[in-house]
């Protein structure tokens, strides 16, 4: 019997060595720069910015799709939800949702996207399988900010910026269910892992408002920096990360006990954040440094402070 060499196993290699470079890397940070109209990329294994794509004219709220071929980014003054293709790296198509469009974020299956549209007072929901506009859900509170699916993808919570109170919205009855009185000027919104609380960032209040998901009840409020804003919370589910957008820092909430146990400085009006999957990571975005802020979130130490475009809003990393 003659033996044939494996030709399979070539052919795989020569294969995988032609994809696309982003498959290969860390997960990358998206930044969007409302006054540059760009969004940076950042290789999280890194931390150096790999490109800059164009977003609209002032890039806000932006989401990853589960499966990273999109990234949705609310573009404020063209009223639409621009996609950008991650392969290209390049815009797509845009998504016309109403006046002002801000937060966006994405269903936990991937579904759905929704963003908070503060002219309209109403939630749009995307559906991205056609990437067209799916309905709106209309909630009680003026002038949402951020809306924010539960881990479990049963709830929406919207922050009602000038109502200073959060809207709860049944996802599958698309309907506004309940409203949570704050305190001022709610912003940045995250959830624990199992869905069963929700942290709240109020930035004239300078605090964060714990609400159980169940009840609907706040059960805890935490003092935080001066204008608390952006909320993440750490995959473990036992440290949630405040941005204090008058300070200049990001504050480390013990989610045991509901109490800060460090502070953290970063670069000036830290505003939205996002953690590396792992944990490992979390990206500040400095709106008015132009950059962003890398903490070790083990040892609670700013790594370092990577330069972006003009006024970065937030960060996305999926």
């Amino acid at each position: 019997m003659t033996f044939k060499p494996n030709r399979i196993l070539p052919i795989a290699l020569v294969f995988l060595a032609t994809l696309p470079s982003f498959l290969h890397a860390e997960p990358f940070a998206y930044v969007p720069n409302e006054g540059a109209g760009t969004v940076s990329v950042i290789d999280t294994a890194t931390d150096k910015v790999v490109t800059e794509i164009p977003a609209g004219s002032k890039p806000r709220g932006l989401a990853v799709g589960v499966d990273s071929r999109w990234l949705y980014v609310s573009d404020q003054p063209n009223n639409r939800l621009q996609l950008v293709d991650l392969a290209a790296r390049k815009p797509g198509a845009a998504v016309p949702l109403g006046e002002s469009p801000e937060g966006v974020s994405i269903s936990p299956d991937g579904r759905w996207v929704v963003a908070a549209v503060e002219g309209k007072n109403d939630i749009a929901v995307v559906d991205t399988r056609s990437n067209s506009l799916a309905f709106t859900i209309k909630v009680h509170g003026k002038n949402p900010e951020h809306a924010v699916f539960s881990p479990n993808g049963r709830l929406l919570f919207v922050s009602a910026e000038e109502g200073d109170a959060v809207d709860i919205i049944d996802f599958a009855a698309r309907k506004q269910v309940a409203q949570v009185a704050v305190g001022a000027r709610p912003r940045g919104i995250g959830f624990l892992p199992d869905s069963s609380r929700a942290y709240v960032a109020t930035e004239n209040a300078n605090e964060v408002f714990v609400i159980d998901t169940e009840g609907f009840a706040i059960v805890a409020r935490i003092k935080a920096g001066l204008r608390a804003n952006g909320i993440a919370v750490h995959p473990n589910g036992k440290q949630v990360y405040v941005s204090n957008g008058g300070d200049g820092s990001v504050s480390v909430i013990d989610t045991a006990t509901s109490q800060v146990v460090a502070t953290i400085p970063v670069g000036q009006r830290p505003w939205n954040m996002a953690l590396t999957p792992d944990g490992k990571k979390l990206y500040v975005a400095n709106g008015r440094s132009n950059s962003v802020s890398v903490i070790d979130t083990a040892n609670r130490v700013k790594l370092r402070d990577i330069a972006v475009g003009k006024l970065p809003w937030g960060v996305a990393i999926r």
